[in-house]
């Protein structure tokens, strides 16, 4: 369920980073090649960017498929950037949240995401509730897993865990709490990214001219993308990737 990008590099327009490539993330809401649940990506979409000299991002979500959105090509023709987060979303399960169920999910100069599902939601990671302040909770942005999945990752990062690692302890916490939950995550804060893959494919590639793309599923078809087996964090700068195997919870 769901497809996702990230991009660190030079700044360039949007539109050649989402709507431009033979298989971009617009093509992949109808279109995904590798996507193994689900086949159509209509329940939402956001782009979120970092504009130069501003570490805050700016957003733009829907609630409808990305394919229907009139606005979105004139933006993504004039707005440049050298950081984006973007998703196209397939719910795990249907509610009434609307674009706020949409990712980019942000707080502070943060930007997340996740590809996937938690099995048994949401009574499976009711005990993991407990480790968030009750008003973090009453703050959820939406009822679904991935704002929930947020709410874990956002909580470690304010307590002082760089960003692998509080995605690496959100996946094992929840793994062990709803066994068989696909959680391919993605975070990034306009310098670095980190990314999860759990249970759905991921791949990078070193962006002609430099840069750096974590997807998904590659946008087009350049050989020189790489997959990134499951159960490995991975960290990237615009000139490095580094990959962590992740280990599977105790039993």
């Amino acid at each position: 369920m769901c497809r996702h990008f990230a991009y660190l590099g030079p700044e360039i327009p949007v539109e050649r980073l989402v709507l431009s490539p033979p298989h971009s993330l617009y093509r992949q809401s109808w279109a995904p090649r590798h996507q193994r649940h689900g086949t159509v990506n209509a329940d939402g979409f956001g782009v979120g960017w970092y504009a130069p000299g501003d570490p805050v991002p700016a957003r733009y979500r829907r609630a409808g498929p990305i394919w229907a959105d009139e606005q979105l090509p004139d933006l993504a023709r004039v707005v440049r950037t050298g950081a984006l987060l973007a998703a196209v979303r397939d719910a795990t399960v249907a509610g009434a949240d609307a674009e706020a169920a949409a990712a980019p999910f942000a707080a502070g100069r943060y930007l997340f995401s996740h590809n996937g599902a938690v099995t048994g939601w949401p009574a499976s990671l009711a005990p993991l509730a407990a480790e968030l302040p009750a008003g973090e909770l009453l703050r959820l942005p939406a009822r679904c897993d991935a704002a929930f999945l947020w709410a874990l990752v956002r909580h470690r990062l304010e307590r002082g865990d760089e960003p692998g690692e509080a995605l690496a302890a959100t996946v094992t916490a929840v793994a062990a709490a709803a066994p068989g939950s696909r959680l391919n995550l993605l975070l990034t804060d306009g310098t670095t990214i980190a990314a999860t893959a759990w249970g759905d494919t991921l791949c990078h590639l070193a962006v002609p001219g430099g840069g750096t793309a974590v997807a998904s599923e590659p946008y087009d078809d350049s050989p020189h993308w790489t997959e990134v087996p499951d159960r490995t964090l991975l960290r990237a700068t615009r000139t490095e990737v580094h990959l962590t195997p992740l280990k599977e919870p105790a039993t």
